[in-house]
């Protein structure tokens, strides 16, 4: 049987197919409140329910906005898969975003007609969170994918963020910020907030630490000794400067932080400042043969900028293709990987006003206090 994702592939073609799903995202998170008044919201809505698992998670890079038409049926026959529910590529923290400011702003008007839409959008959140929290190891960390997964999926999973955007919504959840302030009761907060600081542990626990020294991590981590661990054939095991920026920012958001964590963030900035990059920029251009492509340039005035990846040895960036084999530059790997792949990131600039804001209130010599 076709997948609804190969269905979906085909029905709005590959290269469009990238675009609504990012356009999907960008409607649960970014639209007015108004459009949730709006039948069209409830249109949307029907189709996350649709499309969630029976694991209660979600698959991710589909385009949920967009109308059903002859492919409902094989969404509907998807629905006991077990190995595609995931919080990668913003799947599922999506969906449960969207449900969440709809019961929300559904719930402000108070219409007795509304009763049952909400009470429908209610259960699909909690059972998308369930799903979330079945998936925390007992060290903390989530994989990629679950309840079933294979190869590098079983492994702790930064890349992209997937992590830090789970704790996000159970940090949020737990602390009433809306839109998540009315939808769990105060059992399910107590129990997120044993996940939340579980997290946090794990996040503690897998930071790189070179002769005494915090550095930062690798986009993933062994579920089972915590080193860092390769993923995909052009993801190796290395130091990560993008999903490192992501979790130090997460750090800094605890509350009255105890000595591990300020140490952590502190190694963390010291590694930052020590792997900059000035004096370059990349650009996208058109080439000779008229095609689009990406090229380092030198700019005096350019940077901070950060490569995606460090090598453990040398400490210096690498660039990788599909053949697994590490390069010293952008230009050394082919086209496809090249444009394809963010390698060089600008997020850990955003954390040093943060950071300065972060230290005088958090001085080295604090006493360790509850989180």
């Amino acid at each position: 049987m076709v997948s609804a994702i190969a269905m979906a592939q085909h029905l709005t073609g590959h290269r469009d197919y990238s675009y609504t799903s990012r356009e999907w995202k960008q409607i649960a998170r970014s639209y007015p409140d108004d459009f949730f008044k709006t039948p069209e919201a409830r249109r949307i809505a029907e189709n996350v329910l649709i499309y969630q698992r029976n694991t209660g998670g979600w698959p991710k890079n589909l385009p949920i906005h967009r109308e059903l038409g002859q492919e409902k049926e094989i969404v509907l026959a998807d629905k006991n898969k077990r190995n595609d529910s995931t919080t990668d590529n913003d799947a599922t923290i999506t969906e449960m975003t969207y449900l969440a400011r709809l019961y929300h702003i559904l719930s402000a008007e108070g219409k007795a007609e509304d009763q049952d839409d909400l009470k429908r959008y209610q259960e699909a959140f909690l059972k998308g969170l369930d799903f979330m929290l079945s998936g925390q190891y007992d060290n903390g960390g989530w994989p990629q994918f679950w309840p079933e997964n294979r190869g590098y999926q079983v492994h702790i999973t930064y890349n992209d963020n997937a992590m830090v955007q789970t704790l996000q919504v159970i940090r949020d959840l737990r602390d009433g910020k809306e839109p998540f302030g009315n939808l769990v009761d105060d059992n399910m907060k107590e129990r997120l907030s044993k996940a939340f600081d579980k997290g946090i542990d794990c996040i503690l626990n897998t930071q790189i630490i070179v002769n005494g020294k915090r550095t930062v991590w690798c986009q993933q981590h062994d579920h089972v000794t915590l080193k860092p661990a390769p993923a995909r054939s052009f993801e190796l095991a290395s130091y990560c400067s993008s999903e490192s920026a992501a979790l130090v920012k997460l750090l800094m958001e605890v509350p009255h932080p105890d000595k591990r964590i300020r140490d952590a963030v502190d190694g963390a900035m010291e590694w930052f400042e020590n792997h900059k990059i000035m004096g370059i920029r990349v650009e996208n251009y058109r080439a000779e043969n008229g095609r689009y492509d990406r090229r380092v340039v030198n700019d005096p005035k350019a940077g901070p900028i950060w490569a995606r990846y460090y090598d453990f040895d040398t400490e210096q960036p690498f660039f990788c293709d599909r053949d697994g084999v590490p390069r010293k530059t952008l230009s050394e790997i082919g086209y496809e990987r090249r444009n394809g792949y963010g390698w060089y990131s600008d997020a850990p600039a955003t954390l040093y006003k943060q950071y300065a804001q972060w230290k005088a209130v958090n001085p080295k010599e604090q006493k360790s206090s509850k989180k």
